[in-house]
C-alpha cells in the first residue's frame, strides 16, 4: 500500500509478518521517538518474547501486521504494532458489547485490526516514528493512520482499534476521524519524597494508619519479601512466578495469556529491566509480582499467589513498588488496569486514552453515542474519586 499525505511524494507502507522480520536496531530506533531508548514495554526484545513464546502468535488469535515506513536509506522510519485478532481478549478496552451488536444485525465482527503492545494497559506511542524534525514526524504518524485504514477498508475487516495512545498518537487519530474513547486508571505519583515514612506523612491520619497496619500484617506469620532484577533472577524464581501467574489468572479470568517460555525469553533478553518482587514464607515462595523497569515509571504487570494471605497482594504489588521507585527517583509507578482500590493506597486517577474506526455505519453511530455518554460518566466520577483520595491536600489530576 502506499500514501501521499503530507510528503509531497509517494510513500510505500509495508506489512511485517512478525517483529522477528525488522532489526532489534531499527524497532527499538522508531519506538524510542527522541528518547535515547524505549520503554522495556516497547522495546524489540519484549515483543519478540510475546510473539515467539506462542503468547502473541496466531495460535492464540493474535496474527502480527506490523506497518513499516522506510525511509531514504531503507531502514525503517516509522512503525506501528499491528494485530489481525479473532477474539478481543488481552486487550483491557472492552468492545465485546459491539461485536455482539454488529453479529446480532448479521455483520461480522472478526476478525478486526488491533493496535497495541498485547496483554499490556499502558499508555505509550504506538505509532512508533523515528527520530526527526516535529513536521516530518507528524507526517509519518498520518502515514501510518492512512495506512491502517486501507488495510481495514481493503481486506474487509469490521474495524480498528487503537489502545492506550500518547497525546500525539491520540491527535493523529482524531485528525483521521477516528472515534475517541477514555477511561482511568491508578497511578502512583512520586513528589519527590524521601522514603516510604515521608510519602505516608503527606496522607490523611485514618488512611496512614491503615497503610501501617496493613504492611505489618502482611509480613506477619513467618512472610519476607525479595525484590530481584538482573542476574539475581533464577530459573527457580521463574518457575516460581509463573505457577502464581498460572494459578491466580486462571482463577480471576480463566486462561492466563502468557507461556512459560515468555517469561524464560525476558528473563534472557531484559533482566535488568525486570523487577521481581517475590514473597517467601517459612522460606517457601508463595506469591509474587512481576515489574517493567522504566526510565522514569515502575510499570506492575502481573501478580500470583498460592496462599491467600490478608494484604499480601497490597504489600507486594502496591507497597513494594512504590519503596523502589522512590529509592530509584522514578516519577511515577503504573499499577495496570482498572482497580478503585489502589486510590487508598495513594495511587490517583489518570486519563487513558483510544481510538475505534467502526466501518459499519450503523454500528459506528451506535459507539458514537455510547463513547459520548461514557465520557460524560467517566469525567464525573473523577470528582467523587478524588473526594476519597488518601492525600490531606486532596489533590487534583
Amino acid at each position: 500500500m502506499s500514501d501521499r499525505r503530507g510528503t509531497g511524494e509517494e510513500v510505500a507502507i509495508r506489512i511485517a509478518a512478525g517483529v522477528a522480520e525488522i532489526d532489534r536496531s531499527d524497532w527499538d530506533r522508531c519506538a524510542a521517538g527522541t528518547a535515547a531508548r524505549p520503554d522495556p514495554l516497547l522495546s524489540h526484545d519484549f515483543f519478540v518474547a510475546l510473539e515467539a513464546s506462542g503468547s502473541a502468535a496466531p495460535e492464540a488469535g493474535w496474527h502480527p501486521r506490523h506497518l513499516v515506513i522506510d525511509g531514504a536509506d531503507g531502514r525503517p522510519a516509522a512503525i506501528v504494532p499491528n494485530w489481525v485478532k479473532t477474539h478481543s481478549q488481552g486487550e483491557y478496552v472492552f468492545d465485546h458489547g459491539w461485536a455482539r451488536a454488529l453479529e446480532r444485525a448479521g455483520g461480522r465482527y472478526y476478525p478486526k485490526i488491533q493496535v497495541s503492545v498485547p496483554f499490556t494497559p499502558v499508555t505509550g506511542p504506538r505509532l512508533l516514528v523515528g527520530p526527526g524534525d516535529e513536521e516530518t514526524r507528524a507526517a509519518r504518524r498520518r502515514m501510518l493512520v492512512a495506512g491502517l485504514e486501507a488495510l481495514t477498508g481493503n481486506a474487509g475487516f469490521s474495524s480498528a482499534h487503537a489502545t492506550f495512545l500518547i497525546d500525539e498518537d491520540a491527535t493523529a487519530f482524531a485528525a483521521a476521524g477516528w472515534s475517541r474513547r477514555i477511561d482511568r486508571q491508578f497511578h502512583w505519583p512520586n513528589r519527590g519524597y524521601r522514603d516510604y515514612d515521608d510519602f505516608l506523612s503527606t496522607l490523611l491520619g485514618r488512611r496512614r494508619k491503615q497503610l501501617v497496619r496493613e504492611r505489618r500484617e502482611a509480613m506477619a506469620d513467618g512472610v519476607e519479601i525479595e525484590m530481584l532484577t538482573g542476574a539475581d533472577i533464577g530459573e527457580a524464581d521463574w518457575d516460581a512466578f509463573f505457577a502464581f501467574y498460572m494459578d491466580t489468572g486462571s482463577r480471576k479470568w480463566g486462561h492466563p495469556y502468557l507461556t512459560r517460555d515468555f517469561f524464560a525469553r525476558i528473563g534472557a533478553t531484559m533482566a535488568d529491566r525486570v523487577l521481581l518482587v517475590m514473597a517467601k514464607r517459612h522460606g517457601r515462595r508463595i506469591g509474587g509480582a512481576l515489574n517493567f523497569i522504566g526510565d522514569e515509571a515502575l510499570y506492575g504487570r502481573w501478580w500470583g499467589t498460592v496462599e491467600d494471605l490478608p494484604f499480601l497482594h497490597f504489600e507486594v504489588c502496591y507497597h513494594r513498588a512504590i519503596d523502589w521507585a522512590i529509592a530509584r527517583g522514578l516519577s511515577r509507578v503504573e499499577a495496570g488496569a482498572q482497580g478503585e482500590h489502589k486510590l487508598a493506597r495513594g495511587y490517583l486517577p489518570v486519563e487513558t486514552r483510544s481510538a475505534h474506526l467502526v466501518r459499519d455505519p450503523g454500528l459506528r453511530a451506535a459507539v458514537d453515542r455510547f463513547l459520548a455518554e461514557e465520557r460524560e460518566a467517566v469525567v464525573e466520577a473523577d470528582a467523587e474519586l478524588l473526594a476519597t483520595s488518601p492525600y490531606g491536600d486532596r489533590p487534583k489530576r
